[in-house]
């Protein structure tokens, strides 16, 4: 077998079971990993020197086609609601048949760091099919000094092969995709799919699984800190502007994605960031688009000119899900060790297409808690096939498919974060105002969202009046200095008053109903920041 690049020797590709390989290609870097894609047909080069890729008809994770092995160490502890099970037998087939597939290739393997914090970082090794993949998971993991390699053993070990087509019947699956997970052994095999994103979210996934017992709270956030160390954690499902709002030129970003909050303060799990494209623009994001036209990032799935090879960030013919990853130093004013102390405030971002939430509320530890565990935002008509209006979604934690224990084990821990390090929490609607998407409203205007949050950051926010939600419950700002009164009072933006009502009340029933399963998992004081109809009445 010809080895290229720096490794363990003492721990190759061998110690994993993967023998009769062509190669093995270690720990390359950006520029023999993009000669190798060119050269293999894997992607292109677009102007500026970033690499961009297509993955084929998954562009997007597909979670129902994420398993895990069912056996004595994971019994009792992962939330099988949520997550799918396969057998012992069943995933011994699997790995069997992965390295059968593997005999013959020539593999790339990185060997990367997950967590910034040394004391609660996992040493990854991913064994990739594809040379841009390695090119990926190089840019978001955190990359060792050379120096580290020659004696770097993996704990977690991610084999990636998109050729290898999953058989239901024989290996316990509902398609020929699989993402197979041993926490008992360290191992994900990635199967069926070439959306490079799956290889990221296995490793969230993993330190979801572990780093409770170590009382550290996995996130699925943005992070930034201030010049004075006050940092702040901003939670939010896709499209309600995460990435967005931690991006700002006045303070550090700390990362884009994903973090853990242990007794030293908060950490990136990453080295990169993985930025969504479709209608990215210059002015809009200016640091973000910058990384589009550098060297080693990787462009995935977005449309291009096939002569001039300028990217058309508009075009949503391949996917809306078109993304960029670059390292997180591509980003002028990113943290240079991904740590930051514990939190000031939390930002619980949801864009509410019904219209009907305040621009910003003051949330108690039990309402943070409450809010958490729901993960409400909304969908609005042409995000999804068949979708005609706004749809309420709820994905607990804000990660649903990366959370493989209970959603209170996480809720549990952050509120007892909250309440030891005496944190400030926000649920900010970075969605519809003056009515919902079906009734005549619109955006949320951005320089708002900005003013409020540049106020809840510097405490300010936290001196001003409140007032109480009639249908919600949570503190809301009476004025705020800068913006428009009556934007803090839903419903004087709104015409018809009784529409309101009505639309609220029934967001408040969609509340309610999604909350029933977490009931018997949390304390009275959690059930009772519900919103209640009965209040407005």
């Amino acid at each position: 077998m010809n080895n290229i690049g720096t490794f363990n020797e003492a721990h190759g590709a061998d110690t994993f079971g993967l023998t009769d390989l062509a190669g093995v290609s270690w720990n390359l870097e950006a520029a023999l990993l993009a000669e190798q894609s060119l050269a293999r047909g894997e992607a292109h080069l677009i102007q500026g020197g970033a690499l961009a890729a297509d993955t084929g008809i998954h562009t997007g994770r597909s979670p129902k086609d994420k398993f895990v092995v069912r056996d004595a160490d994971t019994e009792n502890d992962v939330w099988w609601d949520n997550n799918g099970a396969i057998t012992r037998d069943q995933f011994d087939t699997i790995l069997a048949d992965f390295q059968a597939l593997a005999k013959g290739k020539s593999l790339f393997a990185q060997d990367l760091y997950g967590g910034a914090d040394p004391a609660h970082r996992v040493r990854v090794r991913v064994f990739t099919e594809y040379a841009w993949h390695s090119l990926f998971i190089r840019n978001l993991l955190i990359r060792p000094d050379r120096g580290e390699l020659p004696g770097f053993v993996p704990e977690l070990t991610i084999l990636d092969l998109p050729s290898f087509k999953a058989d239901p019947a024989r290996h316990g699956c509902r398609s020929d995709t699989i993402i197979a997970c041993d926490f008992s052994r360290k191992i994900v095999l990635i199967g069926g799919t070439s959306y490079a994103g799956e290889m990221k979210k296995s490793v969230f996934t993993y330190l979801n699984y572990v780093l409770p017992a170590k009382k550290v709270m996995p996130m699925h956030c943005s992070a930034n800190v201030g010049a004075d160390g006050d940092a702040a954690i901003f939670f939010g499902l896709s499209g309600t502007g995460k990435t967005t709002l931690s991006s700002d030129p006045n303070r550090s970003l700390v990362g884009d994605d994903e973090h853990g909050w242990s007794p030293q303060g908060i950490f990136n799990f990453e080295g990169g960031c993985y930025a969504k494209t479709i209608r990215l623009s210059r002015d809009a994001e200016p640091e973000i688009y910058s990384t589009t036209e550098r060297f080693g990032t990787v462009l995935e799935n977005v449309v291009y000119d096939p002569i001039t090879r300028v990217p058309d960030f508009d075009d949503a013919s391949k996917t809306e899900n078109s993304r960029c990853a670059y390292p997180i130093h591509f980003i002028p004013n990113a943290s240079s060790t991904g740590r930051a102390g514990h939190p000031k405030n939390i930002v619980m971002l949801t864009a509410d297409a019904f219209g009907v939430l305040p621009p910003i509320a003051k949330m108690t530890g039990a309402e943070a808690m409450y809010h958490f565990l729901s993960g409400y935002t909304a969908k609005v008509a042409g995000t999804e096939k068949g979708l005609k209006g706004p749809e309420a979604t709820f994905s607990t934690c804000f990660g649903a498919p990366f959370m493989p224990r209970h959603p209170s084990v996480y809720g549990n821990l952050l509120r007892e974060l909250i309440e030891r390090h005496h944190v400030d929490c926000w649920l900010v609607n970075t969605g519809w105002t003056g009515g919902g998407v079906a009734t005549g409203g619109r955006r949320m205007p951005i320089r708002v969202t900005r003013r409020l949050l540049t106020a809840a950051l510097d405490g300010s926010l936290a001196k001003a009046d409140f007032r109480r939600d009639p249908y919600f419950g949570f503190a809301v700002p009476t004025s705020v200095p800068g913006v428009e009164p009556h934007i803090l009072y839903p419903v004087k933006t709104w015409q018809d008053k009784a529409a309101f009502a009505e639309t609220a009340k029934r967001l408040v029933a969609m509340f309610q109903e999604n909350f029933k399963r977490f009931e018997a998992h949390v304390d009275a004081d959690v059930r009772a920041a519900e919103p209640q109809t009965s209040i407005a009445a």
